[in-house]
């Protein structure tokens, strides 16, 4: 394995994770004239009726109240839309800050986003060059710029898939095969035990009950209105923190997050330790091994 910076990956939801609310409630959702109360309650009635995915329901709501309305809805308005995200306090330097701090610790820090939003509206917001890769619904567009067919739908099941991809570093969302090819646990670009992610709420469960069975770290952040809910998910052993989404300097998140860099370098440099002592003498790496820190 040649010698190269370890990778650590943070992996974000990102309604009510990085923005203070679901993102279609900024400015797509009063364009139609409707409040996000009303918009959402129609895409539920018209999923649970119509038995469709949550997520492909409200992709399909959004389509045709614009069209009811007569109103124009190409890529480029969406991420236009993206401009009016507001995020919580810190958010816009957090991404330079941590990986500052990984670099001080010998790690290259990624950025990912898993969102069931939509990724045309993530790609307008003040952070989108943070991410390594952006994973969220989104339409295909036809020649004409309109939207046409879902090209990718993330609800939250689906979340876990993009673990994985980060996990091998199979990014394109077309490439099955090499996404399921075999390989061997330290040739994985991003072992699981390096990855954190950091989420809400019940849509992040799978991702984070994931994280923790494979040894990664899940932490919820909340606002007041969904303390309560997140309590929950600590009680019951699917994250290992929750703090307030407050992501500035002097935090107990940020604190905590360095806290979680510092460990993953130190097992990581602890593990090549171990790998280089027994190739030095003739030895092989057994794939129970890479758990070994």
């Amino acid at each position: 394995m040649a010698n190269h910076a370890p990778i650590v990956a943070f992996l974000y939801d990102f309604d009510k994770t990085l923005c203070t609310t679901d993102m279609e409630d900024y400015a797509f959702i009063p364009s139609l004239g409707m409040t996000p109360a009303e918009f959402w309650a129609k895409a539920n009635h018209f999923g649970r009726t119509n038995r469709v995915d949550g997520i492909l329901a409200y992709m399909y709501t959004m389509l045709r109240e614009s069209a009811a309305r007569k109103l124009p809805f190409t890529r480029a308005d969406l991420v236009g839309m993206g401009r009016g995200i507001v995020l919580f306090p810190g958010v816009e330097d957090w991404f330079q800050r941590i990986n500052a701090f990984g670099r001080s610790q010998g790690v290259t820090v990624e950025h990912y986003v898993i969102s069931s939003g939509l990724r045309e509206i993530i790609e307008g917001s003040a952070i989108s060059g943070a991410f390594k890769e952006i994973y969220a619904s989104e339409f295909y567009y036809d020649e004409t710029g309109a939207p046409v067919w879902p090209k990718l739908t993330v609800n939250f099941t689906a979340k876990t898939q993009f673990v994985y991809r980060i996990n091998k570093g199979v990014l394109d969302v077309s490439d099955d095969k090499t996404l399921n090819d075999s390989m061997p646990d330290d040739s994985k670009r991003v072992p699981f035990t390096n990855m954190v992610y950091i989420g809400d709420g019940l849509s992040d469960v799978p991702c984070m009950k994931m994280m923790r069975s494979y040894g990664g770290r899940a932490i919820a952040v909340y606002q007041e209105s969904n303390r309560s809910g997140v309590e929950d998910l600590l009680a019951k052993g699917r994250v290992d923190f929750i703090f307030p989404a407050d992501y500035s300097q002097g935090t107990a998140l940020e604190a905590a997050v360095q806290d979680i860099i510092r460990k993953m370098a130190v097992c990581d440099r602890l593990f090549e330790r171990n790998v280089s002592q027994l190739r030095s003498i003739g030895g092989d790496v057994l794939p129970n091994q890479v758990g070994l820190f």
